[in-house]
């Protein structure tokens, strides 16, 4: 049952649809996920109540729905082959058609439209903090999580870490997906929840759809990480 008291976190790990609601509702289920729903409704100016019933509806959407990924029993291999293989691709790729994409609108609406320039500045750190923390990612912790975890399923010794402990390279992790999360937070600010202008072209409506898209894989993307995968691979190294 879905109360008041739970974490947003906790919400998204027991029904895992109700990160569309989530996100629908602008509430943070993956970087600010361990505030209390109760007040995470408070702060996106929605009734709990409301909420609630939203989210009831979607846990009975999920209980007939056999096809969707249970994320939680995967295996953390399997787990880290689908956030490589579905986010990490589709934020590389989605990276470099948004980056030509913002240089033709502002070359089109720049002058009207100033804001475009500090969309492009915002959305150029945000890829240049993603680039080389997904391949950190892929080459060095996810790799010695797959070890691990093949070490502990086969009651071998577990593997060195170079870094000290799983938890270190973790921590790093949770803090810039922090960082990235307000980055996200100031560029929906901006474009004032990608609302586009009246004298928008198709390029500039295509642009503020595929940032708002960018943003929600984004948070899916952390979600997976953040709050079941990190979690996990913590616990398998003190197992």
């Amino acid at each position: 049952m879905i109360n008041s008291q739970m974490t947003v976190r906790d919400v998204a790990l027991q029904v895992p649809d109700s990160t569309r609601v989530l996100e629908k509702l602008k509430i943070d289920y993956c970087c600010g996920g361990g505030r209390p729903l109760a007040e995470a409704c408070v702060s996106a100016g929605v009734e709990v109540e409301k909420v609630i019933e939203m989210l009831t509806v979607a846990s009975h959407s999920n209980e007939k729905d056999n096809g969707s990924l249970d994320f939680q029993s995967l295996p953390l291999s399997q787990l880290i082959t689908h956030i490589v293989d579905t986010h990490h691709v589709f934020t590389k790729s989605e990276m470099d058609r948004l980056a030509a994409l913002t240089e033709k609108v502002i070359g089109a609406h720049g002058q009207n439209h100033p804001e475009l320039i500090q969309v492009r500045d915002l959305f150029q750190r945000l890829c240049a903090d993603l680039e080389p923390h997904m391949f950190r990612e892929e080459r060095i912790l996810f790799p010695h999580i797959v070890t691990l975890e093949q070490a502990v399923t086969k009651n071998r010794p577990k593997p060195f870490a170079p870094f000290g402990s799983v938890n270190s390279p973790v921590r790093m992790m949770m803090m810039q997906h922090d960082a990235a999360g307000e980055i996200l937070r100031e560029l929906r600010r901006l474009t004032a929840d990608y609302t586009v202008p009246l004298d928008a072209c198709i390029s500039y409506k295509t642009l503020y759809q595929a940032l708002e898209n960018f943003e929600k894989d984004l948070h899916q993307h952390i979600h997976l990480e953040n709050n079941i995968l990190f979690p996990k691979a913590v616990e398998l190294e003190t197992h």
